[in-house]
Formats: C-alpha cells, sequence, structure tokens
C-alpha cells in the first residue's frame, strides 16, 4: 500500500496550493478519504474528507476556502486550498479508511501518507 502526496510548499498568505495524494496497492474507489494536517505542536486533525460515493465533509475552519476531490480512475485525492492563512501551516496528510465519508477520528483510517509540508506566510 503507498499513498504519496505532492504539492505542498510555501505560499504567501491569500494563495492558493493544490495537493495531491496518489494511491496504490488497494482498491481506491472501494475507500472512503480524507486529508488531515499537523501544525508544530498541536494534535492531528481531520480537514475534509469525501466519500467512497463522493459525499464531502469540512471542517469549519476552511469551508468555504478548501475542496476536496478525487479521481477514481486515476486513484488520486486532491485538495484545492485557496485564500490560505498562516494558522493553515502544518504538514499535510492523505488517509483511507473503510467506513463512510467524513470520519473525523484518525484511528479509524487504515492507511496514511508520508505527508506534505504546507507553509502560508503572513
Amino acid at each position: 500500500v503507498l499513498l504519496a502526496e505532492s504539492g505542498g510548499g510555501l505560499s504567501h498568505a491569500g494563495g492558493s496550493l493544490r495537493l495531491s495524494c496518489a494511491v496504490s496497492g488497494f482498491t481506491f474507489s472501494d475507500y472512503s478519504m480524507g486529508w488531515f494536517r499537523q501544525a508544530p505542536g498541536k494534535e492531528r486533525e481531520f480537514v475534509a474528507g469525501i466519500g467512497w460515493n463522493f459525499d464531502l465533509y469540512y471542517v469549519d475552519s476552511v469551508k468555504g476556502r478548501f475542496t476536496i476531490s478525487r479521481d477514481n480512475a486515476k486513484n488520486t485525492l486532491y485538495l484545492q486550498m485557496n485564500s490560505l492563512k498562516p494558522e493553515d501551516t502544518a504538514v499535510y496528510y492523505c488517509a483511507a479508511t473503510p467506513f463512510a465519508g467524513g470520519v473525523i477520528t484518525a484511528s479509524d483510517y487504515d492507511y496514511w501518507g508520508q505527508g506534505a509540508q504546507v507553509t502560508v506566510s503572513s
């Protein structure tokens, strides 16, 4: 199993970044997917989720700014991040769960990527 994030980097406040998560080793379309993030000194938190049925879920702090999507033909998960804020700075992880979409507890996810750094300067 492999989940490989890409697309992180540095942005000014108000800018945009797009994360990708390429998946292999399991049937991507059978799993709900999520993006989590972890800032220094803080716990890992749920950011956005997309069910195997394409239902969408977001934490309140990113609603209207972030968009999660998936392409089952490419086995790839995306997170489009617009209007970035310094408080969005964190390592972002993609993860897969066999449960329905919107699962916010990290321990309910079976597979994880290695993480991608996102840094937003003010």
